[in-house]
């Protein structure tokens, strides 16, 4: 408790209210009431806003922490992950596109903390950052995309470019992955989270996949 105590700086309770909007964001998209579009999106963007703000603060506050390095791309996932399959659920866009997103979430994130363990860091590439930008745009012009034609269509382009980015960005952690790999990973020792790492590796371990 103690140790929790002490992980629980501004960024991290950033981290932890942007998992909270989760299930908030998921009932009001799926109940649909009054205006639902308008505050999904609203609650989605805020969401989006403290995954920026978070790891900005803890870079400059000199805040980073073992618990924010794991807890801060779990929660983009499941931001991410939760709004797409709930856009399925309202048909506004195709399964199987949603299906590699979200499965090259899950691979990436695991391979971050296989590199984690093994002592490095696999920096957030400029595809890596550009394709969650473009998420961020297809989930908000998708859910809008019911009061207006035009938004619809750029949601569904922007879509089509994530899942694009999706797959090179994932090509290229495997390939940065296996060229950092010097031992096989069942002899590989346990090491914390961010030993090894410099100051700039570990500012980058809490920014956008």
């Amino acid at each position: 408790m103690i140790v929790l105590a002490g992980c629980m700086n501004l960024p991290n309770s950033l981290t932890i209210l942007r998992i909270f909007l989760v299930p908030l964001l998921v009932v009001v998209l799926l109940t649909k009431f009054t205006n639902w579009e308008f505050i999904g999106v609203a609650i989605f963007l805020s969401a989006a806003l403290t995954d920026w703000l978070d790891g900005h603060i803890a870079r400059r506050r000199r805040q980073i922490t073992a618990l924010g390095a794991w807890l801060d791309p779990v929660a983009d996932k499941l931001l991410v992950g939760a709004a797409f399959i709930a856009l399925v659920e309202m048909q506004l866009a195709p399964a199987w596109i949603v299906v590699i997103i979200v499965g090259r979430e899950v691979v990436v994130t695991a391979l971050r903390n296989i590199a984690l363990m093994k002592g490095f860091s696999l920096d957030v590439s400029r595809i890596g950052k550009a394709k969650m930008a473009i998420e961020v745009l297809a989930i908000t012009t998708l859910i809008l995309g019911e009061r207006s034609d035009l938004l619809e269509s750029i949601g569904y382009v922007a879509l089509w470019l994530a899942m694009a980015l999706a797959l090179v960005s994932a090509f290229q952690y495997f390939r940065r992955f296996w060229i950092q790999v010097g031992v096989p990973l069942e002899r590989a020792p346990v090491r914390h989270p961010l030993a090894g790492l410099s100051e700039r590796q570990k500012g980058n371990v809490s920014t956008h996949q």
